[in-house]
């Protein structure tokens, strides 16, 4: 018998979702420091193209994907300073109804400039749940997507609109925690040059009521704002024309 088992849980009865920071899920770059071995942020292993748990530092192999449930998006607009002037973080988010992008201009970069020099980034965020090789929920996560990878998020949501399942009363779009996608990673190309992105596969339904229970509780959470998000370790972002 464990000795800690008799004091289970003892300690963590305040520590509600709201005290966690979600971690992010994050795509590997040739620039990213976890493949730099000389880098602080060096993880043994990691290489370009693969899925970062920014908490964890766990890794996972983009070309076979991780399983992932969407319980919960959100759209803001994140202001930033330029590339080596910034904290890392951003200086401001506003939110998606906000009137911020009629105040910009847009650059010779294809940046949306504020009067302050600092420019807009559209954002996409979408909370999930990580999924383990056994089908059962492992930790909530949020995955982000901006400048290349925004038309990735808008697809997606296609996909998540155009589910239909057959009900008692006909035709009906089910919650998107219900579903199961499979994000994996791809290389991308433009004018600037190279990089890896997502690429959205669905995947299944989900299989069992565990799945079920974490998911729409995960979802509650998110929809009363009771989430917290260190974008600080979301990081500048490294590509940013569309």
């Amino acid at each position: 018998i464990n000795m800690f088992e008799a004091d289970a849980d003892q300690g963590t009865q305040n520590i509600s979702q709201e005290d966690l920071a979600l971690p992010f899920l994050k795509v590997l770059g040739q620039l990213s420091p976890e493949i730099n071995k000389r880098d602080g942020k060096y993880i043994d292993g990691a290489e370009p193209g693969m899925i970062i748990n920014t908490v964890t530092n766990e890794i996972f192999d983009g070309s076979k994907g991780i399983q992932i449930i969407p319980a919960f998006y959100k759209r803001q607009y994140v202001e930033w300073q330029d590339r080596g002037t910034s904290t890392g973080a951003p200086v401001a988010i506003h939110d998606a109804d906000s009137d911020i992008v009629s105040q910009t201009t847009r650059d010779k970069s294809y940046k949306d400039r504020l009067p302050n020099g600092n420019y807009i980034e559209p954002t996409h965020y979408h909370y999930v749940v990580i999924v383990d090789e056994n089908d059962q929920p492992s930790e909530t996560a949020v995955i982000v997507m901006k400048a290349t990878q925004a038309k990735k998020s808008k697809k997606w949501n296609s996909m998540m609109l155009s589910q239909r399942r057959k009900g008692k009363n006909g035709m009906f779009q089910p919650p998107t925690w219900s579903q199961i996608y499979l994000m994996k990673t791809m290389l991308e190309k433009n004018n600037l040059g190279s990089w890896f992105g997502w690429e959205v596969e669905h995947h299944k339904d989900i299989p069992n009521q565990d799945l079920m229970d974490t998911a729409m509780s995960f979802y509650e959470t998110c929809k009363q704002g009771n989430t917290k998000v260190n974008l600080s370790q979301e990081g500048e972002p490294q590509v940013t024309s569309a």
